[in-house]
């Protein structure tokens, strides 16, 4: 059930199965890839157009979900954690913010325990059956699909009561300038 008033003013995200479709490849080096959707790229970055404090919590550790998240420009990496919950509590004092101003997106059952005191819990269409019984909003996306994308375009039409062209017109002007500016140099 979505609150019917949202102040949401962090997005937290596990990566497996949310960011990725969970599939997992090595190489003979024993490197291990992921595959990341640009498109969930982009809505990171919608969102610090709007202000919005990003994170990841993940329960694996991996250089390449490392770099993707560094990439990415997330404000908060944290991976390696399989007990997620006293991270959260970290996140909002250091933010000093209070637990129901979070989002969080997540696809398994090491994300049950943040369901339960969150703000707002979302899930891809391909979660868990468990945490698809426990979660605030499913994404028709399954995760590593654009799931990240399409929560964000609906959830910052909701809470900014905007339409999707006026919640990315930061994001265009932004771009915009960056480009005139990268001319000019």
């Amino acid at each position: 059930m979505i609150p019917k008033k949202l102040d949401i003013k962090i997005l937290l995200f596990d990566v497996d199965g949310v960011m990725t479709d969970g599939t997992i490849y090595m190489s003979e080096q024993g490197e291990y890839l992921k595959a990341f959707n640009v498109k969930d790229g982009l809505a990171i970055e919608l969102l610090r157009s709007h202000g919005l404090l990003t994170g990841i919590i993940s329960g694996k550790a991996s250089g390449a979900l490392t770099l993707r998240c560094e990439q990415l420009g997330f404000d908060k990496i944290i991976t390696g954690c399989k007990n997620k919950l006293p991270k959260l509590k970290e996140i909002c004092d250091e933010y000093s913010i209070s637990l129901d101003q979070i989002a969080f997106c997540g696809d398994d059952v090491l994300d049950l325990p943040i369901f339960q005191h969150v703000g707002l819990s979302v899930a891809p269409a391909d979660a868990h059956a468990l945490v698809l019984n426990k979660a605030d909003w499913i994404t028709q996306s399954a995760g590593g699909r654009g799931m990240v994308r399409e929560f964000v375009d609906k959830l910052l039409c909701l809470q900014m009561n905007q339409s999707l062209e006026e919640i990315y017109q930061p994001l265009m002007n932004k771009i915009i300038v960056d480009d005139v500016g990268g001319i000019e140099q």
